[in-house]
């Protein structure tokens, strides 16, 4: 596990984005905001595609009782197709933005371009996941909200295996939909 810097620098309140469920066939697309302590250490933390799922639980609990503040939100599939997948991130980004009870003076977001939040300045880090443990922390709740959501919409259509898939287009999710057809959570706008 790489030991992670906690944010991009030390003088500001910064918060760290991220955001989960872009390249999915099916649900919504869920972000993170999270500002973190100086001192925060967790020895499992790293991007959440680079940790397995219990312990990305896990970390869920930790990162929720030990950050100053955070906040998750969602896009969902219909706003996804109306405004495109890549706005529908930033839009996520900015949601859990606003649910934060601190204000931060600078935004950390994990990728390479975003549109700018109104009065707080941004940096944008590629793999900034794997190299900052805000964007880090941010990526983990993102994910395991997005993962529980995903589990949910899998009672009402088990066929497509979104309890396992998550939404991503996996063989038993695209037999699913030559089988069954689109869902109401299905991105229209997703090139299958």
């Amino acid at each position: 596990m790489p030991i992670l810097i906690n944010s991009y620098q030390a003088k500001l309140i910064e918060a760290g984005c991220d955001e989960a469920g872009r390249g999915c066939y099916a649900g919504p697309v869920f972000a993170a905001a999270v500002i973190l302590p100086t001192d925060f250490y967790h020895p499992l933390l790293n991007d959440s595609k680079q940790v397995k799922e219990k312990n990305r639980n896990l970390l869920r609990n930790y990162i929720e009782a030990n950050a100053l503040s955070y906040g998750v939100a969602m896009v969902d599939n219909e706003e996804i197709d109306r405004i495109n997948i890549l706005k529908a991130s930033f839009k996520a980004m900015h949601l859990a933005i606003e649910k934060l009870t601190i204000v931060p003076e600078i935004l950390s977001i994990d990728g390479n371009r975003f549109t700018s939040y109104p009065f707080i300045p941004h940096n944008c880090i590629i793999k900034g996941d794997g190299k900052y443990a805000n964007i880090a922390a941010a990526s983990i709740l993102a994910k395991t909200h997005r993962d529980e959501y995903m589990k949910q919409l899998h009672e009402e259509f088990p066929m497509y295996g979104w309890n396992q898939n998550k939404g991503y287009g996996t063989l038993i999710h695209r037999n699913a939909i030559e089988q069954h057809g689109f869902t109401p959570y299905h991105r229209m706008s997703f090139k299958i």
